[in-house]
């Protein structure tokens, strides 16, 4: 007989959640438009503790938003386990035509043209979680 597993959020610490926000390539824009949360496929690298973000997404959407927010995980749905984490702060349009061309080259993105946008995000918080399973009744 096997004994059912439960799934647990067990919190990281910032340094923890950075290391693995820094070690992934791609995960999701979020931003508010029109009182509506909108969520956007995107690819990023950390450089000196700013997150550059490529995201389909028009940069007016974006301009004049005082904080974003920018979520990674990386889970095994069969398993249950993984980690999650979300960075928060405030952002701006690289809008250096130089430093874009870099990104546009060394980034992958999901559209080209007035839908591709870059981003660079100053996290002010961030927060992560380990997602692990126990197995029920251990240490009872």
């Amino acid at each position: 007989m096997t004994v059912p597993a439960d799934r647990r959020l067990i919190e990281v610490s910032g340094t923890e959640a950075l290391w693995l926000l820094e070690g992934s390539a791609e995960g999701r824009l979020i931003y508010l438009q029109r009182e509506t949360a909108m969520v956007r496929p995107a690819a990023h690298v950390m450089e000196y503790g700013r997150l550059v973000v490529r995201a389909p997404v028009q940069s007016a959407a974006v301009l004049g938003r005082s904080l974003l927010t920018y979520q990674v995980d990386e889970i095994n749905s069969p398993a249950g386990t993984g980690w999650t984490v979300t960075a928060h702060g405030p952002a701006d349009v690289i809008g250096n035509p130089d430093e874009a061309a870099h990104y546009r080259r060394t980034l992958s993105g999901w559209s080209h043209g007035p839908h591709d946008t870059l981003l660079r995000l100053h996290p002010q918080q961030v927060s992560g979680f380990r997602l692990a399973r126990t197995v029920s009744g251990a240490g009872r």
